[in-house]
């Protein structure tokens, strides 16, 4: 069995949401395709196996509807850098460790305890030219063609095309040339009157004032300094420091951020060969199971958290052990 996790069955994950971080989303975009249902960890259980940390999920609080979708409900993640400031849907600016490109887990349980389902980005054009990046090899077209001339355009002025794209036909984009017209936009969007020009402004010039002072005592416009330390991020994936409500900034920015569903942490329980255990914890004959299915390995092997990056490799090393047993005829 290799057929990945539940990321396309919104309701096999609300059933299995845990408590622990609030409310499960009412509305979501799917970071997968259809085909990973869980279909199959449900037939692999009729047959025996047995399924382990269930409530084990790594979904994604920076997700986009897709303007051009491949499959439905078909979700982006956004992957930010540390300058935008993020809003719960009520305009209360998030805290520490709650910033974009940090605690993943910690910032979808702080926004599902808001009783509300998706988030704000705010920004300057200066921020999404240089801080969006998007998943997905067709968002990175300069990647997957493995051009060289084609990476280096990133650090030219202007958003990279697919973000380009995003800002021109994504729905969940608004720019304006002024705030207050920037949060009655956000209002329209979301169908509400939540958000309050008066608090949203305050929250922005408090932050904005920090810019002036070097000793600043706002955790997130220090981390953007510690950002900038390393030449790389400095260069090509951090903003110079600004005022956001600088019309010389602008225009303004704000994305509606969606949950965006994406790895099942938990899964069939398998030995170190991958053969799925049984109730009784002993190897069901014949059968095994590789990749996301079983959590990546053994049922959960990134434990509770998991670190960007590391799945893939979960994938292969689990299938190669597989692959290795099955071939000695054992």
């Amino acid at each position: 069995v290799a057929s990945g996790g539940i990321g396309a069955n919104f309701d096999l994950i609300r059933k299995n949401w845990p408590a622990r971080l609030g409310t499960p989303p009412k509305n979501m975009v799917s970071g997968v395709p259809a085909y990973v249902d869980g279909r199959m960890l449900e037939i692999t259980e009729h047959a025996g196996g047995r399924i382990v940390n269930r409530d084990r999920m790594w979904h994604y609080t920076e997700g986009l509807k897709n303007w051009d979708p491949i499959w439905p409900n078909h979700g982006i993640r956004i992957l930010p850098g540390p300058s935008s400031l993020w809003f719960d849907a009520e305009g209360n600016r998030f805290g520490a460790p709650n910033f974009p490109g940090f605690d993943t887990l910690s910032t979808l349980e702080a926004i599902q305890k808001t009783g509300y389902d998706y988030s704000w980005f705010i920004l300057t054009e200066k921020i999404i030219e240089k801080e969006f990046a998007l998943s997905g090899s067709e968002q990175n077209p300069d990647l997957t063609n493995k051009s060289i001339s084609d990476v280096l355009k990133r650090v030219l002025p202007g958003a990279p095309g697919p973000i380009q794209a995003f800002k021109n036909h994504g729905e969940d984009f608004v720019i304006a040339n002024d705030l207050k017209e920037l949060v009655e936009g956000m209002n329209k969007l979301a169908g509400n009157d939540l958000l309050d020009f008066i608090k949203i402004k305050e929250q922005i010039l408090a932050r904005d004032r920090e810019m002036d002072n070097k000793f600043t005592k706002d955790l997130q416009v220090n981390a953007i300094h510690g950002a900038r330390n390393y030449v790389g991020d400095k260069f090509v994936r951090v903003a110079k420091p600004h005022k956001i409500l600088d019309p010389k900034n602008w225009p303004l920015i704000a994305v509606r951020l969606n949950i965006l569903t994406r790895k099942t942490l938990g899964g069939l329980q398998t030995n170190l060969n991958g053969a799925v255990l049984g109730i009784d914890g002993q190897p069901i004959r014949g059968l095994f199971a590789a990749g996301e299915v079983s959590g990546f390995g053994g049922g959960g092997v990134h434990g509770y958290r998991a670190l960007e990056g590391t799945f893939v490799g979960g994938c292969l090393f689990s299938g190669r052990q597989v692959g290795r047993y099955l071939a000695k005829g054992q």
